[in-house]
């Protein structure tokens, strides 16, 4: 019998986004999410991280000016961007939050801690750092997905300093 398993080593490889105001896609990209901007193009943008080809295209070609899709409607749910470490993640959130951007949502999955938003464009965005596959949540040998409440508090604690914007507050309503 065939094997139907593509290769474990497989991964998903960039997102492709239509927006509406390219600028102000970019600039969330790369000021609020911190990307950096390789190349720009008429209608079109490639960003990245650590100089990958593109990690993100951006583009107006179909979308200049337009609106977000209805609820209800099919289309992107979210795209996850993985973080290497759990500080790395902590960091990403920290960011986000000094430019004033809110988040939608956390989860600590057991596989992985989440947290979810959007883009200026309303594109759902996953910032995730996955755990040890040896640490994952399993129950007679099948894996178990959590949806347990993001702890914040240990999370921020990763940076190594103090609180001073509150953000715990802020997050707290996130629970």
């Amino acid at each position: 019998m065939p094997d139907t398993s593509i290769p474990a080593e497989t991964r998903i490889g960039h997102v492709h986004l239509k927006v509406a105001d390219l600028e102000r896609a970019v600039g969330f990209y790369r000021d609020y999410l911190g990307f950096d901007l390789l190349v720009a193009l008429e209608g079109a943008a490639f960003l990245s991280a650590g100089g990958y080809h593109h990690h993100i295209g951006l583009n107006t070609w179909e979308s200049k000016d337009g609106q977000p899709p209805e609820p209800g409607t099919t289309g992107l749910y979210h795209f996850a961007i993985n973080y290497p470490t759990r500080k790395d993640l902590a960091v990403a959130l920290k960011r986000l939050l000094d430019h004033g951007w809110s988040i939608d949502g956390a989860s600590d999955h057991g596989t992985h801690e989440a947290v979810y938003l959007h883009d200026p464009d309303f594109n759902g965005i996953e910032f995730a750092w996955d755990r040890h596959p040896d640490l994952w949540p399993r129950q007679d040998g099948v894996l178990v997905f959590n949806r347990k409440p993001l702890d914040f508090a240990s999370l921020l604690a990763e940076l190594g300093e103090p609180d001073e914007k509150g953000y715990l507050a802020v997050l707290a309503a996130y629970k």
